[in-house]
């Protein structure tokens, strides 16, 4: 005769599981630090800088 399981548990240890991957692409999509994002903020306004000051009026 098998095991006695507790569908409840299953069904609950499933959606945590569940929840873990969905946080952990979460971290990876949008884990950056407010020093990454204004470091990177800076670098595109520069680099709109740059390109706004080579733009040819003709």
């Amino acid at each position: 005769m098998g095991e006695v399981v507790n569908l409840n548990r299953v069904r609950k240890e499933r959606a945590r599981a569940e929840k873990k991957a969905a946080s952990a692409a979460n971290r990876v999509a949008h884990g950056r630090s407010k020093a990454e994002r204004g470091q990177a903020a800076r670098e595109k306004a520069a680099a709109d800088r740059l390109l706004d000051g080579s733009k040819r009026e003709d």
